[in-house]
């Protein structure tokens, strides 16, 4: 019997993980893609059917794409899409698949709504509110008595995309100006909104998780590396990583009540924390997906553990195995540029071996790049494994200190001259 998976935008390395892992069980992959301008996601040969959907109109989008799992007869729907995963909730409960709770769904994608939902749980969250100009902000500010830095960030997008770290009210501006123009892809409809949050300085973490049917596993937590100055993007993932049992319960005590929170009863959940001395844990945001950053792969190495099979099985209302078969550490770095120009090359890149199973290059020579932003404007990576952190780290670290990226400025624009005029006649 031919079991037919539905993927909502099949693009991307996660979802590229998915498809593979469905394949090696022998099973169809049926996409649903965005037909949205410039965000048209690339269709991969291996899907057994196509469908283009408009992500911008919901109502329509939900309709075509119940109405295309029907006749395809879906046994599951997934996406690996953060933007995706409120339509898949609504979707997989038009269809009696297991699946997410739809009426809170959106709060594992909308950061307000989010801060709101942890609020109701009881989930350890920074202070925040919403600001309405950067006036305001600063008079919040002001009267709630919230030092700099504070974290300004739009509502609803990701990657840290218009995310700004502000250090005084000089810079309140431009980062309210970041918030308020960046976008969701897919060109779906961005919530203006503009959230002011309290910055918490500590050590930052996220929780890989699977919940199957309400009941959560959480597979690891993970290190993260983080850039400093005022856009943090995570230049490295490290798992599993072993902490303090006071300082893994507290973690792992309000992951679950995240969890929760967002109504995720039948999927992955990748919570981001920060905690500060004495134990002291605060979730910063969750989303209702596997990790991304490749972090699924580093689960693989590490752990033996599966997450796309696991995910499949879940989807398909089967019992997920996640059990462990290694005892390893895997660690990734990003490469980024420091310099804005056109990407040439880069020069040091570690050789693929057994302890450095991926390296791979985005930027193709001729590249516009700049320096790192968002998560998104990150060049490269590579990832390092082994069996002990502290030597997987050190020849991490190793590596990334040898690799060179050149970059050529840009040339600089020269104004069109003013046209001659010309005389009638």
């Amino acid at each position: 019997m031919t079991v037919r998976i539905l993927l909502l935008d099949p693009s991307g390395p996660e979802a590229g993980a998915l498809i593979a892992a469905a394949e090696s069980r022998g099973y169809q992959v049926h996409g649903v893609l965005s037909r949205h301008g410039p965000h048209t996601s690339p269709c991969p040969p291996a899907l057994a059917s196509r469908l283009p959907v408009d992500f911008t109109q919901p109502d329509c989008a939900l309709h075509e794409v119940v109405d295309h799992a029907r006749l395809i007869r879906a046994d599951a729907a997934l996406t690996t899409n953060e933007y995706l995963t409120p339509l898949l909730a609504t979707v997989c409960a038009a269809l009696g698949l297991p699946g997410n709770d739809p009426s809170r769904a959106i709060a594992a994608r909308n950061k307000i709504l989010m801060q709101e939902a942890f609020r109701r749980s009881r989930v350890a969250t920074p202070r925040s509110l919403v600001i309405h100009n950067p006036e305001h902000a600063l008079q919040r500010l002001t009267t709630l008595g919230w030092p700099f830095p504070c974290v300004v960030k739009p509502a609803a997008t990701a990657g840290s995309a218009g995310v700004t770290v502000v250090h005084n009210g000089e810079n309140l501006a431009a980062a309210w100006a970041d918030a308020r123009t960046a976008r969701p892809m897919h060109g779906l409809l961005a919530d203006p909104r503009v959230l002011l949050q309290e910055h918490l300085d500590g050590a930052e973490y996220s929780v890989e998780s699977l919940t199957q049917d309400g009941r959560t596993t959480h597979l690891c937590i993970t290190r993260k590396l983080v850039t400093s100055g005022p856009h943090r993007v995570e230049i490295g993932h490290s798992l599993p990583t072993r902490l303090p049992i006071t300082t893994e319960r507290a973690i792992l005590k309000q992951a679950e009540r995240a969890i929760t929170a967002v109504g995720i009863r039948n999927g992955a959940s990748h919570t981001e924390v920060i905690v500060r001395p004495y134990a002291v844990c605060s979730v910063i945001e969750i989303g209702a997906r596997i990790g991304a950053g490749r972090i699924g792969l580093l689960l693989q190495h590490a752990l033996g553990i599966d997450p796309w099979a696991a995910l499949l099985d879940i989807a398909l209302g089967r019992p997920a195995d996640l059990t462990p078969t290694r005892r390893g550490y895997a660690t990734i770095r990003f490469i980024t540029s420091s310099r804005t120009g056109l990407f040439r090359g880069a020069e040091g890149l570690p050789t693929r071996g057994p302890h450095v199973p991926e390296v791979q290059l985005r930027a193709r020579p001729g590249a516009a790049v700049h320096e790192a932003r968002r998560n998104s404007d990150r060049i490269g990576h590579f990832i390092v494994t082994g069996t002990s952190p502290a030597t997987v780290e050190r020849y991490a670290q190793r590596l990334h200190a040898a690799v060179t990226v050149d970059v050529q400025p840009a040339p600089a624009t020269t104004p069109s001259p003013d046209p001659v005029p010309v005389r009638k006649r």
